[in-house]
């Protein structure tokens, strides 16, 4: 035998092979994530405001542009005639063309605007320009005129931007309790009538088991509350108005770089920042700044912009539950079919249909959960505990908790093949001894069987959250929305609400990146935004992870 077919022969190829492959995947996944990591987090840096100069081939007339140079791409001579660049498409010249983001939305009815490298004449970088992140229609580049306070003069020239940051930092406070008063206060006091108006309904529909001394007893309770939630909203709103009449005393007016003028409100505003005259420390501050309000901010124009605290909220939320449901019944029917089920041809079938069930499209399970979850068993809740709330649904709507069921029933193979595996490594003299000593089935089973088995659990249950934090399909049917109003979890009794629509990192994804009316601007946010998806997946794995590992030491340190 030759060397060659020595060598195969002895495997090694083979293993060189799988290594091989294994170090292609793990830098096409690190890759991945890096790319995604630059694209998403790059967009919270402040970046340099470039001012060019730009002559219009057929008019000569020159035109001035302000803004972010996002992107830039290397065309051929017969690309940039095709483009109507002005160059001869005979020629071996090659164009450069840059991505200019440069906001002013109202101004100029669009963000980005593409510029061919030969017609710019002039490029500067004027450390007084000024970038304003405002909370509709996106940035705005210009320079700054003047700040005023009822229709007056307060400020203007260089001391005007300095006098428009203190202004913005009392904005902020201000805009924080105003968010407060719309999302808590009054949000609380709204619950409180509905509760009002839902007790009313009910003791009406149940009018006629109730004497008419109880019912106007109970009807002037109601009043009462009712009567009272009102006053305390009707103070709230004199609250809000005042915080709003002092919000838009202020005014500024900025000037953009072909000399347009727009004035507006303190109140829309969020931020100012001169780019080209911030040193690298408050770049990192404001950066820390805009990172931080981007997870724990509130999502704004069409989600385009703000943050994605609700989405992550959501998303934590739904898959917390899901492995609270999912568990158990996994485990029990893992531990049913290895231990107690009789062996033969109708388990062997149900096993395959378990196996088979792993691999069904998980929009088949949305269809289903949105079927026999929302319609059957919500509707039958509604009818039989909330019979005053019809013809309004309650839990038969999709929601929070039918969202769980989903991915529930969705991972539930998973988590019964993992634990069936880990049941089957134990050795059978580990039953044997514990049933010779005297232990019942159910004793080694609790004491035994199963803390030994508790890592192939957690196994079974890391595999089922990698694959429901990141499901999407079956969540548009059963509970996930554009934008949710209200949090799952708050204040109010019950404090869970399983019947609230929720917000999801997939689904944020999915509308930010192919529904939005401005995929340009929103496109680093969809890289943000799955960064952040993966940076849960892997924070939840890792725990999951970490439990499985100190489980497994335990239990071979208490078996040596």
């Amino acid at each position: 035998m030759s060397d060659t077919r020595k060598w195969i022969a002895s495997g090694d190829p083979w293993i060189w092979m799988i290594g091989g492959a294994l170090a292609i995947s793990l830098v096409m996944v690190i890759g991945l994530v890096m790319l995604i990591a630059v694209r998403g987090f790059g967009h919270f840096w402040p970046a340099e405001l470039i001012q060019v100069e730009v002559r219009d081939p057929a008019s000569g007339n020159i035109e001035t542009v302000l803004g972010e140079i996002i992107d830039s791409e290397t065309l051929s001579a017969q690309q940039a005639a095709e483009l109507r660049l002005g160059v001869d498409p005979d020629s071996d010249a090659l164009i450069t063309r840059y991505q200019f983001k440069i906001g002013n939305r109202d101004v100029y009815g669009r963000d980005f605007r593409w510029i061919a490298g030969p017609r710019i004449t002039d490029r500067s970088e004027p450390a007084g320009a000024i970038m304003l992140e405002r909370r509709e229609y996106g940035n705005f580049y210009g320079y700054l005129v003047d700040v005023r306070r009822d229709g007056e003069v307060i400020a203007s020239g260089p001391e005007a931007f300095d006098e428009l940051r203190s202004l913005l930092a009392e904005n902020r406070e201000q805009v924080h309790e105003l968010e407060q008063i719309d999302r808590h206060q009054i949000g609380a006091i709204n619950y409180r009538l509905e509760q009002a108006r839902l007790d009313e309904r009910g003791l009406e529909y149940n009018r006629d088991a109730l004497g008419d001394d109880e019912y106007r007893e109970r009807m002037a309770d109601i009043e009462a509350r009712r009567a009272e939630a009102q006053a305390e909203y009707r103070a709230l709103r004199e609250e809000r108005d005042a915080l709003m009449r002092d919000l838009n005393r202020t005014e500024v007016t900025m000037r953009t770089a072909d000399g347009k003028e727009k004035r507006m409100r303190l109140s829309k505003l969020i931020e100012a920042t001169r780019n080209n005259a911030m040193s690298v420390f408050q770049k990192i501050g404001y950066y820390v700044g805009r990172f931080k309000d981007f997870v724990l901010g509130y999502p704004r124009e069409a989600n385009t912009e703000g943050g994605i605290m609700p989405a992550i909220f959501g998303t934590i939320t739904m898959v917390m539950l899901m492995s609270i449901v999912v568990t158990p019944f996994g485990v029990i029917a893992a531990i049913y079919l290895r231990e107690y089920a009789r062996q033969g041809t109708f388990l062997r079938i149900v096993r395959v249909s378990v196996y088979n069930l792993a691999g069904v499209p998980s929009i088949v399970f949305g269809v289903f959960g949105l079927g026999f979850f929302v319609y059957t068993m919500g509707g039958t809740i509604d009818d039989l505990f909330y019979p005053e709330r019809s013809p309004e649904p309650v839990f038969g709507t999709p929601g929070l908790l039918w969202a769980s069921l989903t991915l529930a029933l969705l991972t539930l193979p998973v988590v019964i093949v993992a634990t069936e595996e880990g049941l089957t490594r134990i050795p059978r003299t580990v039953r044997e001894g514990s049933l010779a000593l005297g232990a019942t089935k159910a004793e080694t089973l609790r004491r035994i069987i199963i803390p030994m088995a508790a890592p192939a659990m957690m196994t079974g249950l890391i595999l089922a959250v990698a694959r429901a934090a990141g499901e999407v399909a079956p969540l548009m049917l059963v509970g996930v929305v554009k934008l949710a109003p209200s949090l799952p979890i708050d204040g109010q009794f019950p404090f869970l609400h399983l019947e609230r629509k929720i917000m999801h990192l997939g689904f944020h994804i999915y509308d930010v990146g192919f529904q939005s009316p401005n995929v340009e601007a929103a496109r680093p946010l969809v890289y943000a935004t799955s960064l952040m998806l993966l940076i849960i997946i892997v924070g939840l794995n890792l725990t999951a992870i970490s439990i499985r590992n100190r489980l497994r030491e335990k239990y071979r340190a208490d078996s040596d």
